[in-house]
């Protein structure tokens, strides 16, 4: 196996985290993508992980909460995945530093640009937990936003459907697949795949997107070596 990129930025969802159970952590699950990381790692990869939190809680949950309370709530159910990351990456003998948007200095690091840059620079394994740090962005975002701070060379979203297709293909059995997109194509078509405001930094930025299944066996080791994979979304030119 030989790796296509040399630092990426791994974006993880929480729901992905909990397996079929939707709600908590599935050690399996959380075993097995950290066994895919440890391969990367080990063919010389920097790797960088941005995760959601919404096996514990999303913002919009909140009904009738103050929008930025539901938020910051979310931003800690981010930090718990983190820790549970660290701690089977460490298990697997992986050197491991979380960093968060918001400070909690008793469990993780505050972020800073430089420190994650020198971590990943030392081989160690960079998970950024607590989204931005400030209310009304996702993590789609902090994804799109870290990947452009370290200048990670691709974004690799690990979703539980195998890339972006034009319709629900759960409800449409007839919904075409994607290859490849365009972030204004996907911004035109309203495709959620990520938020407006994910899609924009990235656009900005020159910073690919391949959205795949983490589903398929040694899925992230295959997107990292480069495999004809999921759905890819870039501005027009392969960077």
């Amino acid at each position: 196996m030989q790796a296509k990129y040399k630092r990426i930025l791994l974006k993880l969802s929480g729901e992905a985290l909990s397996a079929d159970k939707g709600f908590g952590l599935d050690n399996d699950t959380i075993t097995q993508v950290c066994s895919q990381i440890k391969t990367i790692s080990e063919l010389g990869v920097e790797v960088a992980i941005v995760v959601g939190g919404g096996n514990f809680w999303r913002g919009r949950e909140g009904a009738g909460m103050d929008r930025p309370t539901a938020d910051y709530m979310g931003m800690l159910a981010t930090v718990m995945n983190a820790l549970a990351l660290q701690d089977e990456l460490e298990r697997q003998g992986l050197t491991v530093r979380v960093q968060s948007g918001i400070i909690i200095q008793q469990v993780c690091e505050p972020y800073i640009k430089r420190r994650a840059e020198r971590h990943l620079e030392k081989k160690r394994v960079v998970v950024f937990a607590g989204g931005t740090g400030n209310p009304f962005f996702t993590t789609d975002t902090a994804a799109s936003l870290r990947a452009a701070e370290i200048e990670a060379e691709i974004i690799l979203l690990a979703k539980n459907i195998d890339g972006v297709y034009d319709s629900d293909p759960k409800i449409n059995p007839n919904a075409k697949k994607y290859q490849t997109l365009t972030f204004q194509e996907m911004i035109e078509k309203n495709l959620r795949v990520i938020d407006i405001t994910a899609a924009s930094l990235c656009k900005e930025n020159n910073m690919p997107v391949l959205v795949f299944s983490l589903n398929e066996n040694d899925s992230i080791i295959k997107a990292v070596c480069g495999e004809e994979m999921g759905t890819k979304i870039y501005n027009g030119e392969t960077k």
